[in-house]
């Protein structure tokens, strides 16, 4: 609910009021807040988030929206393909130290 709450603060999710006050959210939150975890998640910042969603909601852009897509694609493929790297040097350190050494005393 803290994580709702703030995505309402920020401008990225909206709702209505009950009689007794309680937050009531359209049918389509939960698509619009699972979006924004992953943007969170893809390290954009609640500002740029804030920026792209109505042109996501517009289902258009701007030069300028499009651009920085693209840029935030780009970083995120640099940080795969670094992730990819480290991944394959921990294969090549398993597959290196697959035979038990009972002199190495790390548990």
């Amino acid at each position: 609910m803290r994580a709702l709450r703030y995505y309402e603060e920020q401008g990225l999710l909206a709702s209505a009021r009950s009689g007794s006050g309680q937050r009531l959210y359209a049918d389509t939150a939960v698509n619009r807040v699972r979006l924004i975890q992953q943007l969170y998640g893809a390290g954009l910042s609640s500002k740029t988030i804030a920026e792209l969603l109505p042109c996501v909601d517009a289902k258009v852009s701007t030069p300028e929206s499009r651009e920085r897509l693209l840029v935030e694609r780009d970083r995120i493929n640099a940080q795969i393909a670094e992730l990819i790297l480290a991944r394959d040097r921990l294969n090549d350190i398993i597959d290196a130290t697959s035979k038990p050494n009972p002199t190495c005393d790390y548990v």
